[in-house]
């Protein structure tokens, strides 16, 4: 796959088979991909907690809000729900701020995924504080987001915004429609 099509086939997924397997060492070479990107100083400050078992990613699941625009839907049902999780977190006992570490290594890592065959959801609505009980996580360690990951069951489409309507939608077969401006609306004129 061409990094083009790598980058295109990567969208939000929020429905997956959750019966489908992710690996441990599949959440490793994730991780490690997130390890070789470009850190803000070279701090390295974020850490991630790797989840593939069904009590605890039931656990993390439970601490998750799902899809903003779809207010009516509230989020992946028993079956669909993703195989395995990442919480990525930021280790405060390093001097420094991740900067904008955590967007590089959480899209390398979605990107990652995709190669795989997998697919994922950066999920920013967390109840942090739930989830750090849940993990017995120590204060030091503050929770940013949690990638939802597993193999996708359904159909995201991309098409062009109409108006200026940037929502997500889903029709009444279950597909998902994002809208994307066009690349003229983009990139600015000189001025």
């Amino acid at each position: 796959m061409n990094f083009s099509d790598l980058v295109a086939k990567n969208r939000s997924y929020r429905r997956f088979d959750e019966n489908y397997p992710v690996s441990l060492t599949d959440l490793k070479n994730l991780v490690d991909l997130a390890r070789l990107t470009p850190s803000a100083r070279n701090m390295q400050v974020l850490r991630f907690l790797l989840s593939n078992e069904k009590i605890l990613n039931e656990k993390i699941f439970s601490c998750l809000a799902w899809a903003g625009y779809l207010k009516e839907w509230p989020g992946p049902g028993p079956g669909e729900r993703p195989s395995a999780y990442i919480v990525v977190t930021h280790d405060t006992s390093i001097p420094g701020n991740y900067m904008c570490d955590d967007g590089i290594v959480l899209q390398t890592m979605l990107l990652g995924a995709v190669n795989m065959g997998l697919g994922g959801c950066i999920i920013g609505s967390v109840k942090k504080e739930s989830l750090r009980e849940i993990l017995s996580l120590p204060d030091r360690y503050e929770i940013l987001y949690v990638l939802a990951l597993g193999k996708p069951v359904e159909t995201v489409k991309i098409e062009a915004v109409k108006g200026e309507d940037i929502r997500y939608w889903r029709d009444e077969k279950g597909i998902h429609h994002v809208p994307k401006r066009a690349l003229d609306e983009l990139i600015l004129p000189l001025f």
